[in-house]
């Protein structure tokens, strides 16, 4: 019980110091393990590790393989979470590149890795193909903190984060493949047998995961679960589609819990937010339980074995040649920018479904006397730790030296998505902006999406916004709904976050009424509030464009705006497109030349005025 217990404590604590750091929690998790593991053995009165997690004698956690089958019952709860992060809107201008990275990419992983670990430790060539296999993923319990904390173009950080899930079924079906090549034996029984499993797994894997993920949405929308029931049957559901896809095709698990996750993540679901916090807030717990217990199992002896100059040539291999050149290789012919793919090269971690498949099959080869099955273990954990250390410490700066790092985030927030908003929003997109609208109204995010805007379904309210990857690139936040309480939470919560370039909100029916009140995050102008903006919208929903001649012309077309409640200014666009908000001031632009545009919502601007 005081092992239990200390593991969810020590683990939390991690999670909590990985938070205030800013670092991925997979790190502090791991050398907790290793110092309650193997390391306190080093220093406890009988040798023994604090704590063990498999069964010895009178001391251990788990009996025979119950830990390996925990660790699999977790690392299904936590690919199905990052399933359902995965939308299909998200990857219109990198699909192919993530496509390409998950095959082509992982190709020249288990070649290249396998090569580096055969003649550098003298492997078999079955040992090292399967290290190279378990290699292959990288995992989005280490990638997503370090995007959390990077500003970076969406299309870059979309890349790493689709590659980081989708991988995690292709590095465990490898290193499934290349354990039946060692269990089974070389020559044609094994092609046959590797044959059948790849093809049960994919059939199986997809079967099952599409079909659950429609009869589950199927039974939430027809209110057949009740509410207080529903995350819980979920979790049920989850787990039923691994152990049933695993029966039927072994390591099939993984890849049906990934494929229901995003499934469920891409239909019109009214709870999807809610099972989305629950899942994420369960995958915090059994990351901190996983890892330490991974690390813990570790003995001193796999440590030491690994302790040599050789350790080192095969991770710099690794980090700096194979990924780097799989990478490249994916991205050719892409969007993609040259320091881009250098910076994508560059940041690689590898996560839990590494550590726990090579603790599971590591320890079964060991069992069963495979000469260089001791080296598994240990030196999947060794890249798992050092590409978790080099990319935490060094993403940020290296995204800086590669220029890939946005110094002014262009993205705008929108908080509300009603009419006005998607109008507005609308406009954005098609001058090259990237907008995201926000709102807890469902109907007014799928009205969003279905004019193609990148939209959320959320409470402004809520805690964990400010950690959604989609929006690293934020800096404009404007505030359009009708409830002016939200919108001055909105400046003063997110300001610093998602506002450092302009935070501005509608202001209120007393405000304009006042214009000696006017507020310097006043938004297009102090004449108009939310009514009056969805008022014009139904009168005139377009939004126009007229060139200005200077600024005396603008300054002009501004008054006139003032006067009439049908036209309301919006933005200025540049002679380079650049699109600048209006505040109600109005007093930010001095240098407007001819060629400048204003745009504006509402009846056309009469003729005899527009010179």
């Amino acid at each position: 019980m005081l092992e239990l217990a200390g593991i969810v404590i020590l683990g939390i604590i991690a999670q909590w110091f990985a938070w205030r750091l800013k670092l991925p929690a997979i790190l502090p998790l791991i050398l907790i393990g290793l110092l309650v593991g193997p390391i306190s053995t080093l220093f406890t009165a009988d040798g023994a590790k604090l704590i063990e997690p498999i069964w010895n004698g009178e001391k251990g956690l788990f009996p025979g393989e119950g830990l390996y089958y925990f660790v699999s019952l977790a690392i299904s709860i936590i690919l199905f979470e990052g399933g359902l992060t995965l939308k299909q809107s998200e990857i219109r201008n990198v699909g192919p590149v993530i496509t390409k990275l998950i095959t082509l990419g992982s190709l020249v992983t288990f070649f290249g890795a396998s090569m580096a670990a055969h003649y550098i430790f003298s492997l078999s060539w079955q040992v090292s193909f399967l290290f190279s296999a378990l290699i292959i993923v990288t995992g989005p319990t280490v990638i997503t903190p370090i995007l959390r904390n990077i500003p970076l173009k969406k299309d870059l950080s979309t890349v790493l984060k689709w590659e980081g899930i989708l991988i995690d079924p292709i590095g465990a079906l490898a290193a499934v493949l290349v354990f039946e090549f060692i269990s089974v034996g070389e020559g044609h029984g094994y092609t046959q047998t590797a044959l059948i499993e790849f093809g049960k797994i994919l059939l199986f894997g997809f079967t099952f995961g599409f079909t659950f993920a429609h009869g589950l949405v199927f039974a939430i929308k027809r209110n057949f679960i009740p509410h207080y029931l529903l995350n819980v049957v979920s979790l049920s559901v989850v787990l039923l589609v691994f152990i049933q896809s695993d029966f039927f095709a072994h390591e099939s698990g993984l890849l049906a819990v990934v494929v229901m996750g995003m499934v469920m993540g891409n239909m019109n679901l009214p709870n999807i937010k809610e099972l989305l916090y629950f899942k994420e807030s369960l995958s915090v717990l059994l990351i901190s339980i996983l890892f330490i217990l991974l690390s813990a199992n570790i003995n001193i002896a796999d440590l030491e074995l690994i302790y040599n100059w050789k350790t080192l040539g095969l991770f710099a291999i690794i980090v700096f040649l194979i990924r780097p050149i799989g990478v490249f290789l994916s991205a050719m012919g892409s969007n993609l920018s040259f320091n881009e793919k250098l910076f994508i090269g560059w940041v690689g971690p590898r996560g839990i479904v590494a550590a726990g498949i090579a603790s599971l099959f590591g320890s079964k080869l060991l069992a069963k006397g495979e000469p260089g099955a001791e080296y598994i273990t240990p030196l999947v954990f060794m890249i798992v730790l050092g590409t978790v250390l080099l990319n935490a410490t060094t993403a940020r700066l290296f995204a800086k030296l590669v220029g890939v790092f946005l110094k002014n985030s262009e993205g705008i927030l929108i908080v509300g998505a009603s009419k006005v908003s998607r109008l507005i929003g609308e406009y954005l997109y098609k001058n090259n902006r990237h907008v995201v609208l926000i709102d807890n109204n469902r109907t007014n995010i799928d009205k969003a999406k279905k004019l193609g805007l990148e939209a959320i379904n959320a409470n402004i309210y809520a805690d964990n916004l400010a950690d959604n990857i989609e929006l690293s690139d934020i800096g404009y936040l404007m505030a359009l709904t009708g409830n002016v309480d939200i919108n001055s939470y909105a400046i003063s919560k997110f300001q610093k976050q998602f506002g450092e370039n302009g935070a501005f909100r509608l202001v209120s029916a007393e405000e304009m009424n006042n214009p000696e009140n006017n507020p310097k995050e006043g938004l297009f102008s102090h004449t108009d509030d939310f009514v009056k903006l969805m008022e014009t919208s139904r009168n005139y929903p377009n939004i126009h464009e007229i060139e200005l001649n200077d600024l005396e012309h603008y300054e002009g077309l501004i008054e006139i705006t003032k006067a009439d409640p049908d036209i309301i200014p919006l933005f200025l666009k540049d002679l380079e497109g650049d699109i600048k908000i209006i505040s109600s001031f109005s007093k930010d632009f001095t240098d407007i030349i001819a060629g400048y545009q204003l745009a504006y919502l509402g009846k056309p601007f009469e003729s005899d005025i527009t010179k």
